[in-house]
């Protein structure tokens, strides 16, 4: 059976879409920040608004919602569910 690899990122879920955090592509104190909001592989994470400029879009992670923008989170790889 072969694996498939999915590269989307956060910033590509469409509003009320969940998606399960891959990878972060981010380094440094960037990186640092999204660990600390617990965006680590396997946490699920919803976006639930976007701005009607289209930037910043709000997402639920761990039950909070946080609002990043698409530069932050074209950084975060998720498998769409």
């Amino acid at each position: 059976m072969e694996t498939k690899y999915c590269r989307d990122t956060l910033a590509s879920l469409c509003v009320g879409q969940r998606g399960v955090v891959s990878s972060l592509a981010a380094e440094g104190m960037g990186r640092r920040r999204m660990l600390d909001l617990g965006l680590v592989p396997g946490t699920i994470v919803e976006s639930v608004r976007r701005s009607p400029a289209g930037d910043p879009t709000a997402y639920i992670i761990r039950g909070a919602v946080i609002a990043l923008r698409s530069e932050e989170s074209s950084k975060i790889f998720v498998n769409p569910l």
